[in-house]
């Protein structure tokens, strides 16, 4: 059995049930499909767990005939096994009804104390495919189950947790092991449901990859074999202008850190040069902390559009303590319309949410160049109110956003997404809880538009960022502070550039 986790691809659940029929179709029977995934969950249970009493809770789909499979195992190898089935077995239909009948044990209903004497319970109730809110005999047990805190082996997908969305169904195991097959599904990595998957185990069972030609997924975990042929790789033959000239737009006097921070995080990613674009009152206090970074006045749209028009300029980053209205939106607009690489982020964003229509008929005008905006929950809120009332997962929500407005949208979080008006769309795994610190988003905005700088296409460069950002600060570790993250840049592009 071979380890898929590092494949990054994500399906739906639409989709895995398509690579399950394709595989089924090519030759492969399904009870193969069901015998190989229960043999997956065992061996993971046997590699990381001490023997004991084992409840095994079982639904009546085929997430409770890969179940049966994992029980019989189980047993055969000395564990203590006690099943329980919702419903009646005599109403299991083909592949589950097969591995219950290779069941040699008793067959107990699913009751609310099915867990009692256990030291460790599989959850095969009902997997990813949930199609309604968990509710009844079955929400009462995975209550109790966490009140004792035994822990949960998952098959697929913690019961209550939607494939797809990630959501809570009612009622969700809080597993400690989760094991899925061939791919991973979204829900695995946006949160709760992330929470709710403890490790995560992505284990081939016999379907050929070759079915993801047919298939043609458009969700992918965010890893850098996503974007790594075209992440820019240092030649000897490059200087600074071929590298970029990236130009980050500060605030006021009072708010100036942000821009600083930004103009790091795209050095420290490779753009050859940054300039600080600075109102005259803030030049002295950003002439006093900066020195590789270069600084030049602007006051206005029309000096911003004088400072584009050097053709090296070739991304722009604006937003972080631009300040909210007309001025900021005019800047945006001058920016746009310079055919710079454009990076939109905080008041950039907000500036336009009462006319949010003005920037995305902007950013598909004639002259403007890529465009990614990198909004927090709160300002895609304000730049997409009819998408949020929506409701939607946030893959969903970030997707439909970058079609609307026909930029790459970065929807952040611990699972920030990032979508393309394309629609392809990536999750990311990497990001730590140390990044939830002031400042940490005004970096990722400067790693893109270092990206950029350097003529990576706005969708990778994003994706890179992204997942850079959350190494540099896995590798800092606690207490970290956004000044730090730059700092940390070299020695995770050295680990990456050997790896690609």
């Amino acid at each position: 059995m071979t380890d898929a986790t590092d494949s990054t691809e994500l399906l739906t659940i639409d989709e895995m049930t398509r690579a399950d029929a394709l595989a089924i179709g090519r030759g492969t029977p399904g009870i193969v499909l069901m015998e190989n995934a229960g043999r997956a969950v065992a061996d993971a249970i046997v590699a990381r767990f001490p023997q004991g009493p084992v409840s095994v809770l079982c639904g009546p789909g085929n997430n409770g005939g890969d179940g049966f499979v994992v029980a019989r195992l189980l047993a055969e190898r000395g564990w203590p096994v006690t099943l329980f089935l919702l419903g009646a077995r005599e109403k299991l239909k083909g592949d589950a009804a097969e591995a219950a009948d290779r069941w040699p044990g008793a067959v107990h209903p699913l009751g609310r104390d099915a867990g009692q004497g256990a030291s460790l319970i599989v959850d095969a109730i009902f997997g990813a495919g949930l199609a309604r809110d968990v509710d009844g005999v079955a929400a009462e047990i995975i209550r109790r189950i966490g009140e004792a805190r035994t822990p949960v082996v998952a098959v697929d997908m913690p019961t209550g947790i939607d494939g797809n969305t990630g959501k809570i169904r009612g009622a969700a195991f809080a597993a400690s092991l989760t094991v899925t097959f061939f791919r991973a599904k979204p829900g695995h990595l946006l949160l709760p449901g992330r929470l709710h998957c403890g490790e995560l185990l992505v284990r081939d069972i016999g379907i050929d990859g070759q079915v993801l030609d047919e298939i043609e997924p458009r969700t992918f975990v965010n890893e850098p074999s996503l974007w790594a042929p075209v992440f820019p790789r240092p030649r000897l033959d490059s200087h600074k202008y071929t590298r970029g000239h990236a130009v980050v737009v500060s605030g006021d006097a009072s708010h100036t850190g942000a821009a600083r921070l930004a103009a790091r995080g795209a050095l420290r990613a490779g753009a050859g040069l940054v300039t600080v674009a600075s109102p005259p009152d803030a030049m002295s206090v950003n002439a006093a902390h900066l020195t590789s970074i270069m600084l030049m006045p602007f006051d206005g749209a029309d000096v911003l559009t004088k400072i584009l028009e050097d053709k090296r300029k070739n991304a722009l980053l604006i937003g972080p303590g631009a300040g909210i209205g007309w001025e900021t939106r005019d800047n945006v607009l001058a920016a746009l319309l310079s055919g710079a690489a454009v990076v939109l982020d905080a008041d950039a964003l907000t500036s336009f949410a009462e006319i949010p229509r003005d920037l995305f008929v902007a950013i598909k005008g004639y002259f403007a160049g890529p465009v990614v905006m990198t909004p927090h929950e709160g300002e895609f809120a304000r730049l997409f109110p009819k998408i949020a009332e929506e409701g939607g997962s946030k893959l969903e929500r970030a997707r439909e956003a970058a079609a609307e407005a026909a930029g790459v949208v970065v929807l952040k979080g611990a699972d920030t997404v990032v979508a393309a008006p394309d629609g392809r769309a990536a999750i990311a795994r990497n990001a730590g809880p140390e990044l939830a610190t002031a400042g940490s988003g005004d970096v990722l905005g400067g790693i893109i538009l270092g990206l950029l700088a350097q003529g990576m296409p706005p969708f990778e460069a994003a994706c890179a960022a992204v997942w850079l950002h959350g190494e540099a600060g896995d590798c800092f570790g606690p207490g970290l502070i956004s000044e730090d993250l730059p700092e940390m840049l070299p020695a995770v592009l050295r680990d990456l550039l050997r790896r690609i």
